[in-house]
């Protein structure tokens, strides 16, 4: 059998070109802590996060390219640029568990000593990632079975970059849209929101004895670009699963639940007190919204915790093969081969990588020991376990993105077995019932999740430095530094949000924070809801179950994705519903590009080209959220700032019918120029 021909990088190794440099470092932190807190924004809101490489990819050339700055330069600045999306994905799936869960409160969660803590948690998360990557790089970056698809696809955005073609202006015009149209539903300038409950008759049973009372709140989609964008990156079928699981809770279970529980249940909740419930609507939807936070929720925890599992098991044969070879590169790399030293194949010393990963353990016992003052044998086993198990989910992270991309990598299911592994540990060793023991298992499963996290997406950037040339020891230590600076920012960003929230949830009369409508963070609502029933005693088993058997069966009825259903009953209707539409959009896109029948160029340009308009909108919105969030911090709100009484949510339709057209006209016009 004849050798493999060796590998020839686009930049080859002999070359010396500028790359680990003050100004790509610099852009690429901004660009971390940028689309980091816009990947936070949308997570929490939407349970959903989206790769960062390519906008990091794009408009890190762009202004790279008025300093005239190399393809290396380009690399790093995303390599760096990227990480913080990672950091921010590990830190909404866990961190507001904290504020859910009771052990912080909204004051508590805000202090100094939560956020030391949390930036504690997030920095050794993302530190243990990359150095576990750079102990496993040469192995998984060089198989030539992991397609690695997303890291092919930027590597060819940096290098089409090189002939001028770049789609930075697609990107900033979507985001500015993005923004205007986020400050404009804040200002009412037009209404965002459509509910309407209707009354649905009456029955009567036992001869007419009992009578029975109900009906459904429908409503529209939230006009949001996110949520558009959101649904378009996901596509016509996965957004159709995600409503699916929203028409279940609020066409089915809302409605078949407030009429059991019956008109002396809405009369009897606090807010509808004094009202006439025969004729008040107003007391109707909030008994709906009532019973849908207190009961449904619950339901789609439990289809969660199944689907989960379910995604792992059906991943299982990948899984076991990560885990294999992840112990076999650990042997190959505590072996310490000295064959090749060509510069794209240096990484960080093994000296400093064990180091590292000491300190990370060390790191780890402070945090248990002393900042949730759990006993010396819980912090020890936590420490032992938290590296065990960041190893080895930092290296099936890695495996599952060389086969399917980030964007598709299942964090919140590794996150979550991480969890129950560990609480299941902690209980063993006496932990029951405590607060500090929620807090030990909700803060091991946070650094592993962050490390997980970060392990895929580095994986994922270092092999497109594999092929465009890039020197894996200097992305290694951008990443480090990128993780450190994005650690300390993003848990700010949280606070931001929260506090924002619970601002504006007493101005408009709904209970704010982690876990309300506008933030709902439906990992970290299953992840305190896990822990505190594993450890603390405190689940809803009936409710849980219920929802497992329904996972269950959606499992036996052979639906591939459940998760996206019970993500759809948790998350609140408007939400899926525009995420929907965003889904819609892509699809009629998809039936124009079939009836063209354009060749391989085409379209990839009309995907890439759809990428880049849909990721503006979500960051234009998310960012601009933030600086909403930052005003309702301090009580101060867009809503009061001009006279308008009666927003129109017609004029939001309007906008979104705007967006649409022109989600399909760009991208149809930019493949049509290549003919």
């Amino acid at each position: 059998m004849s050798e493999d021909k060796k590998f020839i990088p686009f930049v080859s190794s002999d070359t010396n070109m500028k790359e680990f440099t003050v100004r790509a470092l610099l852009v690429g932190l901004v660009l971390a802590v940028v689309l980091g807190a816009a990947n936070a924004y949308l997570g929490l809101k939407a349970g959903m996060t989206i790769a960062a490489t390519y906008p990091a990819a794009v408009i890190g050339m762009a202004v790279l390219r008025f300093f005239k700055g190399s393809i290396l330069e380009e690399n790093f600045t995303r390599t760096v640029g990227s990480i913080g999306e990672s950091v921010a994905a590990g830190a909404i799936f866990t961190l507001p568990a904290f504020y859910i869960a009771g052990i912080w409160s909204g004051e508590e969660f805000s202090s100094l000593s939560s956020y030391l803590t949390a930036s504690l948690i997030l920095v050794t998360g993302g530190t243990l990632g990359v150095l576990f990557v750079a102990l496993l790089r040469r192995v998984m970056v060089e198989d030539k079975e992991l397609p690695f698809p997303e890291s092919v696809a930027a590597a060819e955005i940096h290098k089409t970059g090189q002939s001028g073609a770049g789609g930075s202006k697609y990107l900033f015009s979507a985001m500015i849209v993005g923004a205007v149209v986020k400050i404009a539903g804040d200002l009412r300038l037009f209404a965002t929101e459509w509910t309407h409950f209707f009354k649905a008759g009456t029955a009567s049973f036992a001869k007419g004895k009992a009578t029975l009372e109900g009906g459904f709140l429908a409503g529209g989609p939230s006009i949001s670009p996110a949520y558009l964008g959101v649904g378009y990156i996901i596509g016509p079928r996965l957004s159709a699963l995600n409503f699916s699981g929203s028409v279940m809770a609020w066409g089915l279970m809302v409605p078949m639940l407030l009429m059991m529980l019956g008109s002396s249940f809405v009369a009897s909740l606090p807010v509808n007190e004094g009202m006439d419930v025969s004729t008040s609507v107003l007391a109707w939807e909030n008994a709906a919204n009532v019973v849908w936070r207190e009961i449904v929720r619950i339901i789609a925890i439990g289809g969660m915790l199944v689907a989960a599992c379910f995604t792992l098991y059906r991943m299982r044969s990948s899984l076991g093969t990560g885990l294999k070879r992840s112990v076999k590169d650990l042997k190959r790399a505590a072996q310490g081969t000295s064959e090749s030293i060509e510069r794209t194949e240096k990484d960080l010393k093994s000296s400093w990588i064990l180091i590292g990963i000491c300190m990370a353990a060390v790191l780890t016992f402070i945090i248990t020991y002393f900042l949730f003052h759990t006993s010396i044998l819980v912090a020890i086993v936590a420490s032992t376990v938290m590296i065990i198990l960041a190893f080895f989910f930092a290296a099936v992270s890695g495996y599952l993105v060389g086969i399917i991309g980030s964007s598709n990598n299942p964090i919140s299911g590794l996150t979550l077995t991480a969890l129950v592994v560990t609480a299941l540990i902690l209980v063993a060793c006496g932990v029951k019932g405590s607060t500090s023991g929620v807090a030990a298992v909700l803060g091991i499963a946070a650094i592993v999740c962050v490390a997980a996290a970060v392990g895929g997406e580095m994986f994922q950037d270092l092999k497109a430095g594999h092929l465009l040339g890039g020197t894996p020891w200097r992305m290694q230590v951008g990443d480090i530094i990128g993780v450190i600076i994005s650690g300390f920012v993003m848990f700010g960003v949280l606070i931001v949000l929260n506090q924002g929230d619970i601002n504006m949830g007493i101005q408009q009369g709904y209970e704010g924070g982690f876990g309300s409508k506008n933030l709902s963070a439906p990992q970290a609502g299953l992840m305190a809801t896990l822990s505190q029933g594993i450890v603390g005693g405190q689940m809803a088993w009936s409710l849980i179950i219920a929802g497992m058997v329904l996972g269950v069966a959606f499992i036996l009825m052979g639906i591939k994705s459940p998760m996206l259903i019970f993500v759809g009953m948790y998350l609140p209707f408007s939400t899926v519903f525009a995420i929907f539409a965003g889904g819609l959009i892509k699809g009629i896109l998809d039936l124009y590009v079939a009836r063209r029948k354009y060749n391989e160029g085409q379209l990839a340009t009309v995907e890439n080209t759809g990428v880049l308009l849909a990721s503006g909108m979500i960051a234009g919105e998310a960012l601009m959220g933030l600086v909403v969030a930052v005003f309702a911090m301090f009580n101060i709100f867009f809503s009061d700032m001009l006279p308008v009484s009666h927003p129109l949510y017609g004029v939001g339709l309007a906008i979104v019918i705007v967006i649409a057209y022109f989600f399909v006209k760009i991208p149809l016009k930019k493949a049509d120029s290549l003919k």
